[in-house]
């Protein structure tokens, strides 16, 4: 059985499983998830606890599985946790992992957490034990476009609220700003907001006043910025993930695939292949899939053969390369390659209107 997040609360009303299979990579989102599964216990009986971390390739199996069925001498109904933190439990604790759910007992109830999963492991004989055997809970992280309404909700459990109307917008787009990629920050900065002022509405001065940047980048999530054409955001992410100290390297290399992939997907698509055979030969999946769908109508044939010539460049710009026409300093290159292709993205092509072509104005391409 498989559970959102946002259905867990109410599925806890109803009563206890025996098994719960928690995994995902926001550690927020995560923990509170586990609390409360911790705390349902706590009220349903479950008064003994135990704890068992699976690190490295010496984890006591057995020791789990006797445990689990030991009756304990002090409380009635025990929680057992298991953490895998690698998501790898190997050969010998993928065995046990499926044992144990064939053994599972009113008395005792399980809380499996891991972290995120790809697609091999979620396919694997173990989890698809536990996902048969009990409930499965995915933690997802919140993106960007959903963090506003995350943080509104937040404040509005603690009795506060931003303004009404774009005043209020405005000041929910500059919090998620602050806080992007730091979720558990996120919900410290909400926590500082209650212990400053009282319930009722929050102006946006109070707002700017209080919360910190700090805001975490991931590189990745810079490519479906640039995709999407929001170019405030993604030379905001540039300069962050620069600040942090993400190599050069990876950055190019990010940016890179998506040029190499819009370029593949370009001339499949002129060869005759339909859209999405042209995406999966592309090895383009996901939220990637509705991004390049939105893109790619954006860019010339001539527009993607500069762009990746420009990707070359600055392939030898982070490596140490020079060239005359281009910035000496590798994340000067990486902000012009950056900038070349949100010149196609940021805006669609010349629309016409009465039967003439209009112009679009595109970006500034800042050297």
């Amino acid at each position: 059985m498989q559970l959102r997040l946002d259905q867990l609360a109410s599925h806890l009303q109803k009563g206890l499983r025996p098994l719960y299979t928690v995994w995902g990579d926001e550690p927020l989102l995560l923990q509170e998830a586990c609390d409360g599964l911790r705390a349902a216990a706590r009220s349903a009986g479950y008064s003994e606890r135990q704890v068992h971390a699976v690190s490295g390739a010496h984890f006591n199996w057995s020791a789990l599985l006797g445990a689990s069925q030991a009756m304990s001498l002090f409380a009635d109904r025990q929680l057992v946790e298991i953490r895998i933190p690698s998501g790898k439990p190997g050969k010998e604790g993928s065995e046990a992992l499926q044992r144990y759910c064939e053994t599972l007992c009113d008395d005792v109830m399980t809380i499996v957490q891991l972290p995120r999963l790809d697609r091999q492991q979620q396919q694997s004989a173990w989890f698809s034990a536990l996902d048969a055997a009990g409930v499965t809970l995915r933690v997802d992280p919140v993106e960007r476009h959903a963090l506003p309404q995350w943080i509104a909700q937040r404040l509005s459990a603690q009795g506060q609220r931003v303004q009404g109307g774009e005043a209020g917008q405005r000041t929910l787009a500059f919090f998620a700003d602050r806080v992007e990629g730091n979720l558990l920050a996120a919900h410290q900065e909400i926590q500082k907001l209650a212990l400053l002022h009282p319930a009722g509405e929050l102006s946006f001065e109070q707002v700017e006043a209080a919360v910190l940047n700090v805001a975490r980048y991931d590189v990745f999530k810079l490519g479906e910025a640039v995709l999407a054409g929001q170019v405030t955001r993604a030379l905001r992410m540039l300069d962050g993930l620069r600040a942090e100290g993400e190599a050069a390297v990876l950055v190019h290399w990010t940016l890179a695939e998506d040029v190499r992939a819009l370029k593949r997907v370009h001339d499949a698509m002129n060869a005759g292949r339909p859209l999405p055979l042209a995406l999966r030969e592309a090895r383009v999946w996901g939220q990637k899939e509705r991004l390049f769908e939105r893109a790619l109508p954006l860019f010339t044939e001539p527009a993607l053969d500069a762009l990746l010539h420009a990707t070359q460049v600055c392939d030898g710009l982070v490596k140490g390369l020079k060239h005359p026409d281009w910035p000496l300093e590798p994340w000067d290159g990486l902000k012009r390659l950056l900038l070349m292709v949100l010149q196609s993205t940021s805006a669609p092509p010349a629309a016409r209107r009465g039967g003439r072509a209009v112009v679009v104005p595109r970006l500034a391409l800042q050297g």
